[in-house]
């Protein structure tokens, strides 16, 4: 170490890691003049000599080397999936004139042309024969229909025959499942005294029922 090296250096050879010896010792010389100086040889003839002794420090071990941060797991998306629901499909019960009812699928009501004396309307009579006869004119409305439920013709128009449809109104839903179910047990009982021929259109109608309980009415 040169005479005067300033402690700041000195103390940084101190900490150094190259040094080997277990302790470090640290010269502290004084010349003639009274100039301190700090060094890590012995001080030179004629001057003031005083050591310091020190442990070397120990450097610590390495540290591990860090380790690669774990790649982030991959997130799934999420499965989308969609459900179509159907609206259960309708089924009407109809009324006859005669009062006898029926289920359809539609609220048309059977529509049909009849006579207008079967609705009570007055015919007049000729006894030129047996037969009973009309002898006003043979007017047939025209095949124009308002949309919805046709309508029987007005009943001033005398024509020889009118178009009437049965009355039909919609069935609540849990009727409509009781219903099909009656209807399923109908043909289950029915299908064992059956002809073949009749077999086969019992078993297409059942299988049709069961797969609209499926869709309208869940596990009835």
């Amino acid at each position: 170490m040169r005479p005067g090296l300033p402690i700041a250096i000195a103390a940084a050879l101190m900490l150094t890691p190259v040094l080997q010896a277990a302790e470090i010792t640290l010269y502290r010389c004084v010349d003639a003049k009274g100039k301190v100086t700090l060094r890590d040889s012995p001080c030179a003839k004629g001057e003031t000599q005083e050591t310091r002794t020190f442990q070397r420090p120990v450097d610590p071990p390495p540290r591990p080397a860090p380790q690669p941060a774990p790649a982030p797991a991959a997130v799934a998306k999420p499965e989308v999936r969609y459900v179509t629901v159907s609206a259960p499909r309708p089924l009407y019960e109809c009324v006859t004139p005669d009062g006898e009812r029926y289920t359809s699928d539609t609220n048309a009501g059977n529509p049909r042309w009849v006579p207008l004396w079967t609705l009570g309307y007055p015919m007049s009579r000729s006894f030129r024969s047996e037969s009973l006869t009309v002898t006003t004119p043979v007017q047939r409305p025209p095949d124009v229909r308002p949309p919805g439920r046709p309508q029987p013709v007005h009943p001033a128009i005398y024509a020889s025959s009118t178009y009437i449809a049965d009355e039909c109104h919609a069935l609540p839903q849990e009727e409509v499942c009781s219903r099909l179910n009656d209807r399923r047990y109908e043909i289950k009982r029915r299908f064992f005294n059956a002809m073949p021929s009749e077999r086969a259109v019992l078993d297409n109608e059942e299988r049709a029922i069961v797969a609209r309980m499926n869709s309208d009415c869940g596990t009835y």
